[in-house]
């Protein structure tokens, strides 16, 4: 087996295990999940949300702010002045002292209304250094910056990204070099960072490098990746200022108007007391990162995913009861319904995903592997509703301006799949190749055992261990196979599907000790581990599902929606097993876990067309599941806005269609009552199908001088024509 290095050893160090470990115990329950998780909003952040997040929402104008490539200075100055920027920062520093969960919310709430207003806020709570300075700074610099990046005095943003290192950070260039100057103990420091969003505005900048000490000049510390704090003015870190230290210029990802762009410094001398936590923290920032930026990853742009789903299910939702065409709602025509099934089943899967995340954050934990799946599973699946929201609504997704709710999640849906652990990476290395090291009960161990070299006892004890788990798992997934044939759907959908799971659960347990048998191999093995990866990122969405009914089963037609969801995260499952089975590198082991695990072949199908029709209709109509899916999007007071007139109009459409349909069936006109009713549906119905025009693209008349043909054509003649014909 290769040498775990240093920089992989801190990633296994970091964080917490969790559920991932019952994943892999191939035992895990819906039942356990109950009992020790739940996620409550305090009545602080439920505050916050319904008053200082909804008038931050009203700000945001998100054509302008497009046209404009910024947030407003009132914007800045109210994200700014409510501590928005410090939500996480503890209330003894000044700070909101808000939660996982409650920064989770507030992000997705902003996130449904404006990208670039979401990233404002996410990035200084989650990818900050305010983590960072919290857990690792010495008193004076947390007590010199933590106020300030409360109150928004400073703005943040944190630099790891440079040209040859962007997922593989660790392999950074940027290089310090520890020296004297003018008696300061410091480093002489080049670097270049790329892609660091806020970077342009930024007042402080976390910055990773990798230090060396060729004179031996350290009293403490080591050398080794390091991570410092930049003022871009002097200050008592930095007396002198940093001169050579550059912020800025801007990247322009997408058209999107968020603040992206480079952090660059040439013979940069930084003060020994800049690096977070002193001299003594110096070589130490892979560890420090590892441990406190896992946590945002399974937050801030799960959340976008997340709002991407939401105002799917909601604008588009509604949309297609409103619009007509052939005299029918496009919701009633079954090539739209199938699209709008799948955007409430993938609605429903996300929002489980982020809730129970917010459960297992609120009971102290910080786990990696989780928050690797949730930013893989909530990125990918909001752009497959995006994408089923796009073709729903047609022209008037591709028609840019104020009156389009979809163009601005489209065309950054590509943003979130790359930043922040590119998918690809997230999904072949992140998931599994830690997983399975970090939450395996018995791998770790034995990892380690072998690194040392010497320690035969503890080896053989975890070989064993593993064995044995590997066919106790062989006889949960027989078992379970059969079991699973004498529960039907009849008892109780929950019931069904967490028997079905719970035989998944015990086939993945056992396929990942046989997957052992690659050794060190499974590392670079990305086709192999990205199937393991897809099999556990499943499971915890299934679980979540489940969860998420327990606790919601009051709410009439969510069986439906839980159905659906499950049916195709099982069936996903599946094949993600079958890829396995089929490609497994060892001749006959892949066989051989196919007989054990699915020995009748593929038992999981597609959903009925019957189902797919009732979750439509579930989101396109005034609904107890829509409320619950639709929960905690922001809806504009502005009568002209898109939202806004879709959600008083669908109760309106809704109801208008019922009377027509009950005239038509009764042959009689409407009456007054019901005509206002329809007279109102259908003014806003005219009104909702309208899409944005412009007199002259960027002022420019089009029909200019030189659109005038500068040739002649000559008249046909007659017999020539005939002649053509």
């Amino acid at each position: 087996m290769p040498k775990i290095s240093p920089t992989e050893e801190a990633a296994l160090n970091s964080g917490t295990i969790c559920f991932d470990r019952e994943l892999f115990s191939g035992d895990p329950s819906t039942k356990l999940l109950l009992d020790k998780y739940s996620a409550k909003l305090s009545a602080e952040e439920q505050s916050f949300i319904d008053n200082e997040v909804e008038v931050l929402c009203e700000m945001l104008d998100s054509h302008q702010i497009d046209e404009d490539q910024n947030l407003s200075p009132e914007v800045w100055k109210y994200i700014r002045e409510n501590k928005f920027m410090g939500l996480v920062i503890p209330k003894a520093y000044g700070g909101l002292g808000f939660s996982g969960h409650g920064h989770a919310k507030i992000v997705q709430k902003i996130a449904g209304r404006n990208g670039a207003g979401a990233v404002s806020v996410m990035v200084p709570n989650s990818l900050g250094p305010g983590e960072l300075l919290y857990h690792h700074g010495t008193p004076e610099q947390k007590d010199y910056y933590l106020p300030r990046l409360a109150h928004g005095i400073d703005i943040p943003c944190f630099g790891l990204t440079g040209a040859a290192s962007g997922s593989d950070a660790a392999s950074m260039r940027d290089e310090g070099v520890v020296c004297m100057q003018d008696g300061v103990l410091g480093m002489r420091v080049n670097f270049s960072k790329r892609y660091i969003t806020l970077a342009p505005v930024a007042t402080c900048v976390g910055l990773a490098f990798r230090l060396r000490d060729p004179e031996k000049l350290l009293t403490a510390g080591q050398e080794g990746i390091t991570v410092a704090l930049l003022p871009t003015e002097a200050n008592q870190f930095a007396p002198n200022g940093l001169p050579g230290f550059v912020t800025g210029p801007r990247h322009n990802p997408l058209g999107a108007a968020f603040m992206n762009g480079t952090v660059v410094g040439k013979d940069v001398f930084i003060p020994m007391t800049c690096v977070i936590g002193g001299e003594k923290q110096a070589g130490l920032g892979w560890k420090m990162l590892m441990e406190c930026l896992g946590e945002g990853r399974g937050i801030s742009l799960p959340a976008g995913g997340v709002a991407q789903a939401k105002v799917a299910c909601l604008g588009v939702g509604g949309y297609a009861r409103v619009r007509k065409q052939f005299k029918v709602p496009i919701a009633a025509m079954e090539g739209v319904q199938e699209k709008l099934a799948n955007i409430g089943q993938i609605t429903y899967q996300v929002v489980a995903a982020t809730e129970l995340f917010g459960a297992i954050l609120a009971d102290k934990e910080k786990p990696p592997v989780i928050s690797a799946i949730m930013k893989l599973q909530c990125t990918e699946k909001g752009r497959i509703a995006t994408n089923e929201a796009m073709d729903i609504v047609g022209g008037a997704g591709i028609s840019k301006g104020p009156a389009n709710f979809v163009a601005q999640a489209y065309t950054g849906v590509p943003i979130a799949i790359t930043v922040e652990g590119a998918n690809t990476l997230t999904r072949s290395m992140m998931i599994y190749g830690q997983g399975l090291t970090r939450s395996h009960p018995h791998l770790l161990s034995l990892v380690q055992a072998i690194q040392r070299g010497d320690d035969m006892p503890t080896f053989n004890k975890e070989l064993t261990n593993i064995i044995k788990h590997a066919f106790t798992n062989l006889g949960r997934s027989v078992s379970r196979g059969l079991s699973v044939q004498l529960q039907p759907k009849s008892a109780g959908i929950a019931k069904y599907y967490e028997a079905n799971l719970s035989r998944l659960a015990a086939n993945f347990a056992f396929c990942a000790d046989v997957g052992l048998t690659m050794g060190g191999g499974i590392k670079t093995a990305e086709f192999i581990s990205g199937r393991y990866a897809d099999i556990l990122s499943n499971l915890y969405m299934g679980y979540a599902c489940l969860w998420f009914y327990e606790q919601n089963k009051h709410v009439k037609g969510i069986d439906k929606v839980l159905e659906l969801a499950m049916a195709d995260i099982c069936k996903a499952t599946q094949e993600a097993f079958f890829g396995l089975f089929s490609n497994f590198p060892i001749p006959l082991m892949g066989p051989v876990m196919r007989v054990f695990t699915f020995p009748r072949g593929r038992e999981y199908h597609d959903a009925s067309d019957k189902l797919r029709r009732q979750v439509s209709n579930l989101i396109t109509t005034p609904t107890e599941v829509r409320a619950l899916l639709t929960d905690n999007v922001f809806v504009s007071k502005n009568p002209n806005d898109r939202i806004n007139q879709i959600v008083r109009a669908l109760p309106l459409a809704h109801q208008a269609d019922l009377y027509l349909a009950a005239c038509r069936k009764e042959k009689r006109q409407p009456t007054a009552a019901e005509k206002e009713v329809i007279d109102q549906a259908e003014a806003l119905r005219e009104q909702i199908i309208q899409v944005d025009v412009f007199p002259m693209l960027a002022g420019k008349d089009h029909r200019a001088e030189h659109m005038k043909p500068t040739w002649k054509v000559e008249p046909v003649q007659g017999s020539k024509a005939e002649a053509a014909h």
